[in-house]
């Protein structure tokens, strides 16, 4: 079986392409998203697990954001063979404040435009492309609206805010936190997360729509969060309690698992602790 993995040298990527010995699709290794020649490789693959994506929220970006995110994502769909899988990760931001509705939050959250940035609609706008060309070309597709995924970061790659936590408290930096810490997050290790993509590969599910992160087992406060990094680290953390950082949206998140437990039989393995200390 052949695998392709797009964005395969960016933060989260470096550990798909590992995990599934595959092949990288992106600007470092030689290939655009936008090239119309170059997207023609993904029909020599049997899995595309598309990770690719210009991930900016600042209004400036926009327009590269949606070139990227949507252009290039429909440009690679065109060229997927039939019975192929292709798994594409969006992202829980696309239910924006909406989410707050929810204390586990559903596939069926509203997805309404609500001030939602070029990212999120960006996102949304692609996962629709995958809708129509999956069942247009008779390929099958997977959608992860993915929560805080995150992994142990390698050099020249941005990491998210969970091993920037780990990183500010291995150094002893200031470490502001939105809303004195109190906003909650669902947290999945990256190894769960390609045990996810391996189990719709090997599922005979067509069509699928997943949020996925790591549920009410695995969620935390943020400034819990930044406590569990200083005790298993065992030192202190050096919390900045002056800065006042915008509130995020939706202020606490946490995945219901319900649907892709019931479907693909999958549940996160690796703990918050186990998946920290792995970070270190």
């Amino acid at each position: 079986m052949k695998i392709l993995v797009t964005g395969g040298s960016g933060y989260l990527g470096r550990h798909v392409l590992e995990y599934f010995n595959a092949e990288d699709f992106s600007r470092r290794s030689g290939f655009d998203v936008l090239h119309r020649y170059d997207v023609r490789r993904v029909a020599e693959y049997d899995v595309i697990i598309h990770l690719a994506a210009h991930l900016d929220k600042s209004p400036e970006e926009s327009e590269e954001v949606f070139r990227i995110n949507v252009e290039g994502t429909q440009n690679l769909l065109r060229h997927i063979k039939t019975d192929a899988v292709f798994i594409y990760a969006s992202t829980k931001d696309i239910y924006g404040a909406f989410a707050d509705e929810y204390t586990e939050v559903p596939e069926t959250c509203r997805t309404d435009y609500a001030g939602q940035s070029a990212l999120e609609w960006s996102k949304l706008i692609a996962e629709k492309y995958v809708d129509f060309y999956a069942r247009q070309n008779s390929f099958r597709s997977c959608i992860f609206r993915m929560s805080t995924i995150y992994a142990r970061p390698f050099e020249g790659t941005e990491p998210n805010f969970v091993a920037h936590y780990v990183d500010a408290v291995k150094y002893g930096e200031n470490l502001a936190l939105p809303m004195s810490g109190e906003p909650v997050r669902d947290l999945l290790h990256i190894e769960d997360f390609c045990k996810a993509c391996q189990a719709f590969i090997d599922s005979s599910i067509r069509y699928g729509t997943y949020n996925i992160g790591g549920g009410k087992e695995n969620a935390l406060s943020l400034r819990d969060l930044v406590n569990k990094i200083a005790d298993l680290m065992q030192c202190s953390a050096v919390i900045d309690e002056e800065t006042d950082l915008p509130a995020p949206k939706p202020i606490s998140y946490i995945s219901d698992l319900t649907r892709i437990r019931e479907e693909l039989d999958w549940q996160p393995t690796m703990t918050i602790d186990e998946g920290l200390k792995s970070l270190f």
